[in-house]
């Protein structure tokens, strides 16, 4: 609740601000105004609103499509990153990237949205010489690929629709769904079935099918992803790993929350 009398202002210590003010943003896990923020850290308005205009002016936050409310940029995003790549989780969580894509035969990535794009967090290569060459860092489009279409499905209706209205759903390939209708229609099928898939969409010569990284509310964290050049996996072939995809993607939310 806020304290209009400044008390809770004086109870937190200034270098615990910012700290809180981001586990309240992560509790929320979706934008959220100042306000909003505010009526569970109970600070001044002015105090509020000063470590929101800090954090975006640091590239730690960005505005959201509607222009009032702030989710997560770059530099935080890279952060969290960071502290989840510490060396145990890491090596644990390279382990199980190691094993699926063994058992698949194919490249396989950890993706998490951007405010435009999806970015690649961690990938393991394929040991075929004929491989798709988008390493870590690589940023991709929403609308026309695996990771991404998976992350668009669980956006709220009223955030996806705004997408559809103010997005550039450019065409890739002669595959990309560009219609807005066509593509809604390909985000309510992933929501429903819990997979994403990429025919082509985004690289000719490219299949892919995503699954999500869910955290302790059910929320998106990232998704783990497989893909494919077509000389070697069509998109039967990849839906028949989708069994083993789901089970690595267990094991990495679990080591998430560890």
């Amino acid at each position: 609740m806020h304290d209009p009398t400044g008390q809770r202002d004086k109870t937190i210590p200034t270098n615990l601000r910012l700290l809180l003010l981001l586990e309240e943003l992560a509790r929320v896990g979706t934008p959220i105004t100042p306000t909003a923020a505010n009526d569970h850290l109970g600070l001044p308005k002015p105090t509020i609103h000063r470590l929101f205009q800090t954090l975006e002016a640091e590239g730690f936050l960005q505005r959201d499509i509607d222009g009032r409310s702030y989710a997560p940029a770059a530099r935080l995003r890279r952060f969290a990153a960071s502290v989840l790549s510490a060396s145990r989780i890491r090596m644990l969580r390279q382990s199980v990237l190691n094993a699926l894509a063994e058992d698949v035969g194919e490249t396989c990535n950890i993706a998490a949205p951007e405010r435009h794009a999806m970015v690649y967090l961690d990938r393991v290569e394929t040991k075929w010489p004929l491989r798709i060459q988008l390493p870590v860092g690589t940023q991709v489009p929403f609308h026309c690929t695996a990771s991404g279409k998976m992350y668009l499905s669980t956006l709220k209706s009223g955030v996806f629709d705004k997408y559809l209205k103010i997005g550039t759903l450019e065409a890739h390939t002669p595959h990309t769904l560009t219609d807005p209708a066509a593509l809604g229609a390909e985000i309510s099928r992933i929501r429903e079935q819990g997979y994403s898939t990429d025919n082509e969409e985004f690289m000719e010569g490219m299949v892919a099918i995503a699954v999500p990284l869910l955290e302790s509310e059910n929320r998106l964290m990232s998704t783990l992803s497989i893909h494919a050049p077509v000389q070697r996996l069509g998109m039967r072939e990849i839906r028949a790993h989708l069994p083993r995809l789901q089970a690595a993607a267990a094991d990495l939310s679990e080591l998430m929350l560890q």
